[in-house]
């Protein structure tokens, strides 16, 4: 899979609720065999991030994402990864462990890639409590304005405009 690493990525604001596409669905296997489904997610804000352990930005990214997956949880917000190595659960699983991520990691594709629009990595997305893509980024994400979109689309929620 070629894939090119954007530097940083211009943030704008969250698609208006009515404007956006439902997430392509999905059931992945994670490190310890258990299936992470796609549709158990339903309700929440999920924070979708596609990486690579190569990728110098996801890198840098991963513990942002990290650091909101406990920041939000309570909040409604779930994280998970996406590694999209060709090198499988050898060459991913020491690097979750290593970066003690605390959310589901799953092995991608290209067939995934291709669902979501992959074209350069990272890619992060939120996905609101409806399924549909809500924000979608490729390339390094500015943590403060991207914690103020995830903000967002957690208090649409609370207004009762995505629930």
């Amino acid at each position: 899979m070629l894939l090119s690493v954007v530097a940083v990525v211009y943030l704008v604001a969250p698609a208006a609720a009515d404007r956006r596409k439902a997430a392509p669905g999905f059931v992945l296997t994670d490190s310890n065999g258990a299936a992470v489904n796609w549709a158990s997610y339903k309700r929440k804000l999920v924070l979708l991030d596609l990486w690579a352990t190569w990728c110098v930005g996801c890198k840098v990214e991963i513990p942002r994402y990290i650091e909101f997956a406990s920041k939000y949880k309570d909040k409604g917000l779930a994280v998970i990864g996406v590694s999209m190595d060709d090198g499988g659960w050898k060459l991913v699983k020491p690097f979750v462990e290593a970066k003690k991520m605390n959310y589901p990691v799953v092995i991608g594709g290209e067939e995934l890639g291709k669902k979501y629009g992959l074209e350069a990595m990272p890619m992060t997305l939120l996905i609101d409590r409806d399924g549909k893509i809500a924000v979608s980024h490729a390339g390094l994400v500015d943590k403060a304005a991207f914690e103020g979109e995830v903000r967002a689309v957690l208090g649409e929620g609370a207004k009762g405009t995505a629930r």
